[in-house]
C-alpha cells in the first residue's frame, strides 16, 4: 500500500485528487495539505511514502517544501503535479530533489502509473517538459570528464542507460534478463561510483556525459 499525501492550495483540486486516487487499491491518501508548510507538518506526523506536490502555493511554495522533505526524509518520494511548465519551475523542482514532474492535464492513468512507478524507483517527467529539461542539462552545463564512464562496467553502463530513460528496476531486469535483486545491486554500485544519491541525479549525469544516448541497451 502506498501512503500518499496530497499538497495543493486549491481545495477543488486536492479533493478531486483524493476522489480519483481513492479508487486505486494500492494507494491510501493519508492527508491533504494546503501549502508547503502544512506539507512539512503532515509529513512529520504521517510519514507518507510519497507526496504529490503542487508548486505555486502561499506561505511556502512546493520547491522549498520539496527541498526540505528531500533533505530531512530522503526515503520519502516527492512527485510534482502542477500547471507550470516554465523552465525555472522544472529545473528548480528537479534540483530540489523531486523524483518526477507531471502536469495537471495528465490523464488519470498516467498519474496512477507515475505514482506506482516512482515508488518502484522510476523517474517520471511529463513529455511536455522533458525536452526543456534535457536541453537545459546538455547545453547549460559542461560535461564531466569522460573518464567517468571508465568507472563503470559494461553491464553497469547498460543499467544506467535504461535508468536514465525512466525504467524501473523490474523493467530493467526484464530487458537485460537479470534478476531484480541483481539490478538493485548494480544501481547501488552505480550510485557509489558516480557519487550520486538518487536515480534523478544518476539520470542527469548520464545525459550530460552522453551515456544515455550511447550504447545499445534495448
Amino acid at each position: 500500500m502506498i501512503r500518499l499525501l496530497i499538497c495543493d492550495d486549491q481545495v477543488v483540486v486536492s479533493e478531486g485528487l483524493r476522489a480519483i486516487l481513492g479508487t486505486v487499491p494500492e494507494v491510501e491518501v493519508v492527508g491533504i495539505a494546503n501549502d508547503g508548510q502544512e506539507a512539512l507538518e503532515q509529513v512529520e506526523q504521517l510519514m507518507p511514502d510519497l507526496v504529490l506536490m503542487d508548486l505555486k502555493m502561499p506561505v511556502m511554495n512546493g520547491i522549498q517544501a520539496t527541498r526540505i522533505i528531500h533533505d530531512r526524509y530522503p526515503e520519502i518520494k516527492v512527485l510534482v503535479l502542477t500547471t507550470y511548465d516554465m523552465d525555472e519551475w522544472v529545473f528548480d523542482a528537479i534540483r530540489s530533489g523531486a523524483a518526477g514532474y507531471l502536469l495537471k492535464d495528465a490523464p488519470r492513468e498516467t498519474l496512477i502509473e507515475a505514482i506506482k512507478g516512482t515508488m518502484e524507483g522510476g523517474t517520471h517527467v511529463d513529455p511536455k517538459v522533458a525536452g526543456k529539461l534535457f536541453s537545459h542539462i546538455t547545453q547549460s552545463a559542461p560535461a564531466p570528464d569522460t573518464t567517468l564512464t571508465n568507472l563503470l562496467s559494461d553491464r553497469e553502463l547498460d543499467v544506467l542507460r535504461l535508468l536514465a530513460r525512466g525504467f524501473t528496476n523490474a523493467e530493467i531486469a526484464g530487458r537485460l534478463f537479470l534478476s531484480e535483486g541483481t539490478v538493485r545491486n548494480y544501481v547501488s554500485s552505480i550510485f557509489g561510483k558516480l557519487g550520486v544519491s538518487d536515480r534523478t541525479q544518476a539520470a542527469v549525469l548520464a545525459i550530460r556525459t552522453g551515456i544515455a544516448q550511447s550504447g545499445n541497451a534495448n
